[in-house]
């Protein structure tokens, strides 16, 4: 009886545990599969299904991006924030290596994946001219330069690098290009415009295919594409019209005809469209006095509409703040019109609370439809399927080595040669100036500009602004100049040497690096268009007593034309980056001159704005001109060089040997084969 009593027990209880166990499969069962986290499910069958399980907070949580000072994996997790981003110079530490940026990112990370939906986020940066944020990372030229080069390859090339150096700190996103077509250099952000011909600008949309991945054949239009933990989403900025305002004024009016829009500054949106760009940036400035961040007409009705954008569409720091005058003056107007222009994720960046709370307060309301809400997402979830987010949201530290790379270097001096454009090379055809001798008695080295990386890199580049000095790893020029020529040579450099200097110092030459100081966006407006103080007056000193060629490191043209007959040669340099060692390049022959001008180089400021076919167009040099070294004329015309007689010297020997050579084999053959005579 007892072991009976002790059997049914036992079966009792093995039966409730039983219908337990039961119980746990079946909601298991219920909760393992959801179609979402299936990659094997197609990309809209994804959304689809995770739409369909998100609460209005998590979709608008993921309409928004904010600054990494004020995220926490807390915050990401309280509000579901959908994406984060490093403003310009914002850095978890001064000099961070990539296993700190790594680290700060799956902190942020983490506190998504711990979500009920775990929906990852994506971390932005502007990484527009290598990942420029971040210490020890290889600096491109900035845009102009690489307009400069034309060549589609490069880009491509750099995309790739970049996007590497990116990933190097565990981030999957940057906000660049900028494919502003610059109508006017007094334009603050002229540097970040590849050139004033759009067409140039169009070329210069395989950076995408660098950043992104080549695109799949028969791929869909406007679809984005992004091909693998290697490569970054990219941004398109800053539509519509932004490099054409009023003026060259930042953030000001552009005023354009149809015709205009159509044919100079959108152009290279249906190239970047065509080429699976992910997201697109909208611009401050306004067209025809709509503010483009409360134009419907233009982001819902062409961009996504009529182009088939379906990426999605991200607003420009504080971008919708500034749909009201002044910024911020009625922020619930400026949520709704920004909203319901087509803006699908806002860069808040700090005050998010207030952002949500007016959005959830506009949807309850029915002033902004849930079907708006629901595109924004879903183009959002798109990007995030997309590049892979859901299966690799955390970084690691595979790529760390990719951060300033000596193939980069390599790379970014390449890019610094090619965007090089000789203006002037003697004052005669035949009496050359370039490329210099590595020999020579003595070389003065001068300018604000010849041993000063940070303005060499220009704005961007690892603070906002910019900086002076050594901001980060890299080569000057001087310092490129000391190691190309020969050990014998000595360089002696003075930033700004006065009469006195040039008069008890004999110099073979000099090389004087002179242009403007770092700057970004409106701090960069300027209706003078000068060099930096006293660039000018080192010109006047240097060259009245020595030849001299003259580099001028700018993000635009300059004013030049008063000081051209000083000088021996002018070199546009652009903005080079931290790679100085492709200027000594080309200056010292090791490679020619193949840059042509991205834009129109004017002669007074008077004549602005002014671009190739327009009226009156009468420039100090013209969009494309670019010189070429002559390598018929043998030797350095007009340089007092201890290597110019022995160069020459080795020149006509060389000759006589090549005949000696020739006329031997002659000979020969007419002794061996006589009846060749006949």
């Amino acid at each position: 009886m007892l072991k009976l009593d002790k059997f049914s027990d036992m079966t009792s209880s093995n039966a409730s545990w039983v219908c337990l166990l039961l119980l746990c499969f079946a909601s298991m069962g219920d909760a393992e599969y959801m179609k979402y986290k299936d990659p094997k499910q197609p990309i809209n069958t994804r959304i689809n299904d995770l739409i369909g399980r998100m609460t209005l907070a998590e979709k608008i949580g993921q309409m928004t991006q904010i600054e990494r000072q004020v995220a926490s994996p807390d915050v990401m997790k309280k509000y579901f924030i959908g994406s984060i981003l490093s403003g310009g110079g914002s850095v978890p530490a001064p000099q961070a290596s990539p296993s700190i940026w790594v680290n700060m990112v799956n902190e942020f990370q983490k506190g998504s994946l711990s979500t009920r939906l775990g929906i990852p986020m994506i971390y932005g940066i502007d990484a527009v001219h290598g990942n420029n944020n971040v210490y020890n990372a290889t600096l491109f030229p900035h845009n102009i330069g690489l307009g400069a080069t034309r060549d589609r390859d490069l880009i491509k090339r750099i995309g790739e690098a970049t996007a590497l150096e990116v990933r190097a700190t565990g981030i999957q996103y940057t906000f660049a290009p900028c494919i502003a077509v610059c109508r006017d250099p007094r334009w603050g952000r002229c540097y970040e415009s590849y050139s004033e011909d759009h067409t140039v600008v169009q070329q210069m949309t395989d950076i995408i295919l660098g950043l992104q991945g080549e695109i799949p054949v028969n791929h869909t239009k406007g679809v984005p594409y992004v091909a693998g933990k290697d490569k970054v989403a990219a941004c398109a900025k800053h539509f519509v019209g932004d490099g054409g305002t009023q003026n060259g004024i930042n953030e000001n009016n552009t005023i354009v005809d149809q015709h205009g829009l159509l044919s100079i500054h959108m152009p290279p949106y249906y190239d970047s469209i065509i080429k699976g760009v992910a997201t697109i940036m909208v611009s401050y400035s306004s067209l025809n006095g709509v503010k483009m961040h409360s134009n419907h007409d233009l982001v819902t009705g062409y961009l996504k509409s009529k182009l088939h954008f379906r990426g999605f569409v991200i607003s420009d720091w504080l971008g919708i703040d500034r749909i009201t005058s002044p910024p911020g003056a009625n922020y619930t107007y400026s949520v709704q019109a920004g909203i319901n222009a087509g803006i699908d994720m806002v860069m808040v960046p700090y005050n998010y609370t207030d952002y949500i709370d007016d959005l959830t307060s506009l949807v309850h309301k029915g002033i902004v439809n849930m079907s708006r809400i629901d595109d924004a997402v879903r183009r959002i979830l798109r990007v995030k399927f997309t590049m892979g987010l859901f299966e690799n949201p955390l970084a690691d530290l595979s790529f760390a080595d990719q951060l300033g790379k000596k193939e980069h270097r390599e790379l970014a001096r390449e890019a610094v040669r090619k965007s090089l454009v000789l203006l002037k090379n003697g004052n005669s055809p035949n009496q050359q100036f370039l490329p210099l001798p590595k020999k020579a008695r003595r070389i003065l080295v001068a300018g604000s500009h010849a041993s000063n990386l940070g303005y060499q890199c220009g704005g961007w580049s690892i603070q906002w602004m910019g900086g002076s000095g050594d901001i980060t790893t890299g080569t000057t020029i001087l310092d490129a100049i000391k190691s190309t020529v020969a050990d014998s040579t000595p360089v002696v450099y003075s930033e700004n040497p006065d009469d006195s200097f040039m008069k008890h110092n004999d110099f073979s030459f000099a090389i004087v690096v002179v242009g403007e100081a770092p700057y970004s966006e409106t701090v960069g407006d300027s209706t003078d268009l000068t060099i930096l103080d006293p660039g000018p007056d080192t010109i006047r000193t240097v060259c009245s007593a020595v030849k001299c060629a003259v580099v001028i490191v700018s993000g635009r043209p300059v004013v030049i034309e008063p000081y051209v007959p000083l000088m021996e040669a002018l070199v546009a340099a652009w903005l080079p980056g931290t790679e100085g060692q492709g200027v000594a390049d080309v200056l010292f022959g090791d490679y020619g001159f193949t840059g042509k001008l991205p834009r129109t180089w004017f002669k007074s400021v008077d004549q602005l704005p002014m671009n190739v076919g327009d009226p009156h167009y009468d420039p100090l040099y013209p969009y494309g001109f670019g010189l070429t070294i002559n390598s018929s004329l043998p030797g350095f015309s007009g340089v007092d060089s201890l290597g110019d007689t022995k160069q020459r010297v080795k020149y006509v020997l060389l000759c006589c040997l090549l005949s000696l050579i020739l006329i031997n084999d002659l000979v020969i053959g007419i002794l061996q084969h006589p009846a060749a005579l006949l």
